[in-house]
């Protein structure tokens, strides 16, 4: 059970002073339409939109300042705003998550974005906030994100887990749909076994990086694999990647739905980090 205090204004700042710098924006790019789950940010988890649980999660992370909800839909808009929380309305043009994520940092000063994946109602706000230290804590890096062990071999071959390899310092080196890294003795992997590491979407961008990556034409890597991030590093961003052995439950099919909708009503805090409450959604500052 996560609460969401808000800590009262002192008199003197409610009168003097300027507006306090609201430095990390999480914002969560969604809409409306899924071929396999259509309306799936508005789908209901015990009781409350998907969205709504996505939107609270991110909130409980300590090292978000603001949350905002960037939709092509004015009924994500409407729901959004009726449980308390700050949605944007973008346009409908945008090809990918990355670029509506851009459309709203660009209107924005603070100088760390986080992009929280609309479809990922478990997400574990201490990830979060792991991933903004990896951020602030290097200077010369550009982008962060997670990822975790893979051990089952069907997942590891599977083309829709992505899979990631990193170098020395624990930054990405690659991404790929295929089981990367390739070993000969693969078949004489244990149980239990790490096989590789496979990337959890969720991603901290210093704002100047995260703009001048936009207006990055698509590389061919990207095209060929189908992952934004290839851009990134075809053009010598360096992403930070921080190891968790958390594995976010994300919502791309009808029978995820379900399974999400059991962990929520079993309460189990400890295996799904659920996060519940009936607090208000307040502004952070």
């Amino acid at each position: 059970m996560v609460l969401f205090a808000v800590h009262p204004v002192a008199a003197s700042a409610q009168t003097t002073g300027p507006a306090p710098l609201v430095s990390v924006i999480a914002v969560i790019p969604v809409r409306f339409e899924s071929s396999r789950l259509p309306g799936k940010p508005l789908a209901d988890i015990c009781g409350r939109p998907m969205i709504e649980h996505v939107y609270r999660r991110a909130s409980a992370a300590a090292a978000i300042d603001q949350v905002i909800v960037a939709t092509d839909d004015p009924r994500i808009v409407d729901t959004v705003r009726a449980f308390g929380g700050d949605a944007r309305l973008t346009r409908s043009d945008h090809p990918t998550g990355s670029d509506r994520l851009a459309e709203v940092a660009g209107g924005l000063e603070a100088p760390f974005i986080v992009n929280v994946q609309g479809d990922e109602p478990l997400i574990d706000p201490a990830l979060i906030d792991r991933i903004v230290d990896r951020l602030a804590a290097d200077p010369d890096l550009d982008i962060a994100t997670a990822c975790c062990p893979i051990t089952d071999a069907a997942e590891f071959g599977s083309p829709h887990a992505v899979k990631v390899v990193l170098d020395a310092r624990g930054d990405a080196l690659y991404f790929s749909r295929a089981p990367i890294p390739h070993a000969a003795d693969r078949n004489a992997a244990t149980a239990g076994t790490r096989l590789g590491w496979k990337h959890i979407g969720l991603y901290a961008y210093r704002r100047a990086a995260l703009l001048r990556l936009a207006n990055t034409p698509p590389t061919q890597l990207e095209r060929a694999e189908r992952l934004e991030q290839l851009r990134a590093l075809e053009n010598g961003f360096r992403i930070g990647v921080v190891q968790t052995d958390s594995v976010p439950v994300g919502v791309d099919t009808p029978d995820d739905l379900e399974q999400v909708r059991r962990l929520v009503a079993a309460g189990n805090d400890d295996a799904a980090n659920v996060v519940t409450s009936d607090t208000p959604l307040e502004p952070r500052r």
